[in-house]
């Protein structure tokens, strides 16, 4: 527990201006009761805008008033690119449920249906990897009450939770 709030107040604090730090969060949770995972990103919305620019050659304003429904789209082909999820076995697909904008971090909110069970959990995670190599990307996962944790990073880009 002190694991995680430890965390949280390491991204709230720097969260806050110009950031020195390359830390994205990812959180799962299995809701057994609607046979689904909730997904919630967190990452630096800065970081996330120039990679998706250098990645599909653009100019995007993602978290601004200028931004556009193209910026959405490919702040998620972004992310589906990058962040992979394999529940037992079987590649994932999820759903994009909305996103907000909490001081200078972007927070989306996906959904993987269907799931009855998951005996293992394995996460592919290389956003911001490519620009950003000391990039860090904590996931944290809730199965049935018990919580477990990866840091993945250039070094490390897989990784299996249960």
């Amino acid at each position: 527990m002190r694991k995680i709030v430890f965390l949280f107040l390491f991204f709230t604090m720097v969260s806050f201006g110009i950031h020195r730090f390359y830390v994205g969060m990812f959180q799962l949770k299995f809701v057994p009761q609607k046979n689904e995972v909730q997904i919630t990103t967190r990452v630096f919305i800065d970081d996330l805008t120039e990679s998706i620019n250098k990645e599909y050659k653009t100019k995007t304003f993602i978290g601004e008033k200028k931004e556009t429904a193209h910026d959405e789209e490919l702040v998620i082909k972004y992310f589906n690119k990058n962040f992979k999820i394999v529940i037992d076995g079987k590649n994932q697909e999820y759903i994009f449920l909305s996103k907000e904008v909490k001081e200078n971090s972007l927070i989306c909110y996906f959904k993987i249906k269907n799931v009855k069970k998951i005996n293992a959990l394995q996460v592919e995670n290389t956003m911001l990897l490519s620009e950003f190599p000391d990039q860090q990307n904590i996931i944290q996962f809730e199965n049935n009450g018990q919580k477990s944790s990866l840091l993945l990073s250039g070094e490390t880009i897989k990784g299996m939770l249960k």
